[in-house]
């Protein structure tokens, strides 16, 4: 019974919010593991569910999940009895007041403007994959763009004369956000001497090609930044994400302004955003202490 007011949830992302795939998934997974405890305790009637049997879930889950991963899962939880309650499913919503675990907030990690450089400069720009790879890297960078987003560019996207890109972010959401010139530089490189070898003679909107002329994927954008910063030797964690954790800590740290910054990488809530401030008070905090003469232990 529980399966239909799933798919319902489900379709209900995907048509009216407008989620994109990957976001769907992640419900998906979530719901399940849900509705599966929920069936594991008897409760095949959604109507049944209470506030205790959802208190009871979230503590089954400590130990094996970590509390981020939690507090996503009891948003999904929240969002799907909310959607039972509006459609009348149900006449109560029983993890209305069931209260998510409280995080601490994780400053991003970033990359150095040095660090950047050397990922920027890692590609063999005598081979048209290189040439590609050194678009998508100064791309990401100069736009602050997912990896979802930057896999899915098409050509129209890009505006070369005004220096501008439009991209679709996450709830589908479009924003246009400026390139700079040595974005811009590559980019032309690429459409001029790189994509028409990669396309051989295909046909395809996608901007960035793999093998055989179709479009890259996110995970192949993943293996990619992970190969250069590899050979570049720098030992941080980095994930396709730090290039946009680092484009923003650099904006501000430049002089940026957050409500800007919040439109270039298209976060809702200017909330989201402002956990750059804290990289960047603590950024300065180290610049403080190593050079103030007062600072250190005399």
């Amino acid at each position: 019974m529980n399966e239909i007011y799933v798919d319902a949830f489900l379709d209900y992302l995907r048509v009216e919010k407008g989620l994109a795939k990957n976001s769907v998934l992640s419900y998906r997974q979530d719901i399940r593991k849900y509705c599966a405890y929920l069936a594991k305790k008897g409760r095949e009637n959604i109507r049944q569910v209470t506030r205790q049997d959802i208190t009871d879930f979230l503590f089954s889950l400590r130990g094996t999940l970590s509390t981020v991963s939690i507090a996503r899962i009891l948003s999904t939880v929240k969002s799907f009895h909310r959607f039972l309650l509006r459609e009348r499913i149900t006449r109560s919503d029983p993890a209305d007041l069931v209260e998510t675990p409280k995080l601490d907030k994780k400053i991003p990690s970033f990359l150095t403007l040095e660090e950047v450089g050397r990922i920027l400069k890692a590609p063999n720009l005598k081979q048209p994959q290189g040439i590609r790879d050194r678009a998508i890297l100064e791309t990401m960078y100069a736009a602050g763009l997912r990896v979802s987003e930057v896999s899915t560019l098409t050509m129209p996207d890009v505006n070369m004369e005004v220096g501008f890109l439009k991209c679709v972010g996450k709830g589908a959401k479009e924003r246009v956000v400026p390139l700079g010139k040595n974005a811009l530089h590559f980019l032309e490189r690429y459409l001029r001497e790189a994509r028409p070898v990669l396309l051989k003679r295909r046909v395809s909107l996608a901007l960035f090609l793999g093998q055989g002329g179709r479009a890259l994927s996110r995970q192949s954008i993943w293996k990619m930044i992970k190969k250069y910063v590899k050979k570049t030797g720098i030992r941080k964690k980095v994930s396709p994400h730090t290039l946009r954790h680092s484009f923003a800590t650099h904006l501000l740290e430049h002089g940026a302004d957050l409500r800007s910054v919040q439109e270039m990488l298209g976060h809702a809530s200017i909330s989201t955003t402002q956990i750059y401030t804290h990289v960047n008070n603590k950024r300065f905090k180290e610049i403080h202490n190593k050079f103030h003469p007062r600072a250190r232990n005399q």
